[in-house]
C-alpha cells in the first residue's frame, strides 16, 4: 500500500469513526432540567390511563388533583401513557386533546408542567401528534416524547418508552393498527434505548432515580407482569440502583416490592376507567396495595426522605409509602 493509500485510509476512517460518534450523541436520551424548590424539596403528582373527555370519572379524579396539588405545591405532574382513548389522536388539531387534557385539569395547581410518555393507545393513533410542538402551542403544559430525561438534581426522572418492547403489538394485532413511525426494527430500537437509559443511569447522582413507564414490570392488575421488561428493563434497574418504577396500563392503583432489590413498582393507572375485581396476576409476591378502582399518586421527595400517597376519586388516602436512604418501608 502507497503512502497515499495509507493517508486516505487513515483519513476515510476518522471520518467514518466522527460520524459514528455525532450517531450515538445524537441517540442520547434528551434532558430537560426542572429546579426542585428553595428548600432542595420536590413534589409531583403522577397519574395514568386518563383521557375519556372527563367521562368515568376523570373529571372527578382532576378535581381532587386540584386539591392535593395545591396542598402539596406541586411543581409538575407525571403521566404514565394511554393520554387519549381510545386511539390516540388523530392528528396534532384533534380536538380531543383539549377535551380531554386543557378543559379537565383546569384547577391551578395544576398549571405546572406535564411530563407524558405514550401508551399502547396512544400508538393505535397518531402517536407523532403527541410529540408534536403544535400541542405544547395549544397548551404549554404539554411535554410528551419517547423517552426522556427530568433532571432536578435532588431526583432523575427516566421516562421509557415501553410500548415497543411488547411483542404481542407487533405479531398478535388482528383488531389494532399501530403506529411505528419513528421506532425502526423493533429489536434495534429496543437494544438502542436500553444503552442509552443504561448509560444515563450509571451516570445519574441524584439523591433518587426513578424509572417511568406505560407497562407494569409487576402488577396483579388485568394485565399482570409484563414479561419482555422483566426480562429485558428490569436487569438494569436493579443493578443501578433505581429506588422507584411507576407505570400505568393497568386501571387500577398498586404497590409492589421488588423481592431480589429495594426497587418499588408503583402503578398509577387510574385516571378514568377501572374495573372492579379485576384481579389476574399469578404472581402475588411483594404486593402490598392493591385497589381496583379510580385514583392518583402523589409523591414527595427531599435529601432523605420519599414519601407516596395513593388516593382515591374523593381524595381519601388508600396507601402511604414511606422510604429513605437508610430504610424501606410501607406502612
Amino acid at each position: 500500500m502507497t503512502d497515499i493509500s495509507k493517508s486516505l485510509l487513515f483519513t476515510f476512517t476518522i471520518i467514518i469513526s466522527f460520524g459514528l460518534c455525532i450517531l450515538y450523541a445524537s441517540a442520547e436520551l434528551q434532558r430537560f432540567a426542572h429546579s426542585s424548590k428553595h428548600d432542595g424539596a420536590l413534589s409531583f403528582l403522577v397519574l395514568g390511563d386518563w383521557g375519556r373527555r372527563g367521562a368515568y370519572n376523570q373529571s372527578l379524579v382532576a378535581f381532587q388533583m386540584g386539591k392535593v396539588g395545591e396542598k402539596l405545591d406541586i411543581d409538575f405532574v407525571v403521566s404514565t401513557g394511554d393520554n387519549f382513548y381510545d386511539n390516540g389522536l388523530t392528528s396534532d388539531h384533534d380536538n380531543a386533546f383539549q377535551e380531554s387534557f386543557t378543559k379537565i385539569y383546569t384547577a391551578k395547581s395544576l398549571q405546572n408542567q406535564w411530563y407524558s410518555v405514550l401508551g399502547n393507545h396512544d400508538y393505535r393513533g397518531d402517536a407523532e401528534a403527541q410529540l408534536s410542538p403544535v400541542l405544547r402551542e395549544i397548551d404549554s403544559r404539554w411535554l410528551c416524547l419517547r423517552s426522556f430525561i427530568v433532571d432536578s438534581e435532588l431526583v432523575e426522572i427516566f421516562f421509557v418508552d415501553t410500548t415497543p418492547f411488547v411483542d404481542e403489538y407487533f405479531t398478535e394485532p388482528p383488531e389494532h393498527k399501530y403506529d411505528w413511525r419513528g421506532i425502526g426494527p423493533q429489536k434495534s430500537y429496543i437494544s438502542n434505548l436500553l444503552k442509552d437509559l443504561e448509560l444515563a443511569l450509571r451516570g445519574s447522582t441524584a439523591k433518587w432515580r426513578i424509572v417511568v413507564g406505560h407497562h407494569a414490570i409487576r402488577s396483579v392488575g388485568h394485565h399482570g407482569d409484563t414479561q419482555e421488561l422483566i426480562n429485558r428493563l428490569l436487569p438494569i434497574l436493579q443493578a443501578n440502583n433505581v429506588h422507584f418504577y411507576m407505570n400505568g396500563h393497568d386501571h387500577c392503583l398498586e404497590h409492589i416490592s421488588d423481592t431480589e432489590s429495594p426497587i418499588q413498582f408503583l402503578t398509577s393507572g387510574a385516571g378514568s376507567k377501572a374495573w372492579r375485581g379485576d384481579i389476574e396476576g399469578m404472581n402475588r409476591r411483594g404486593v402490598n396495595f392493591f385497589y381496583d378502582g379510580q385514583g392518583f399518586m402523589s409523591v414527595k421527595l427531599t435529601q432523605t426522605d420519599a414519601t407516596i400517597e395513593f388516593y382515591d376519586v374523593f381524595g381519601n388516602v388508600l396507601h402511604r409509602l414511606t422510604s429513605s436512604k437508610q430504610l424501606h418501608s410501607s406502612m
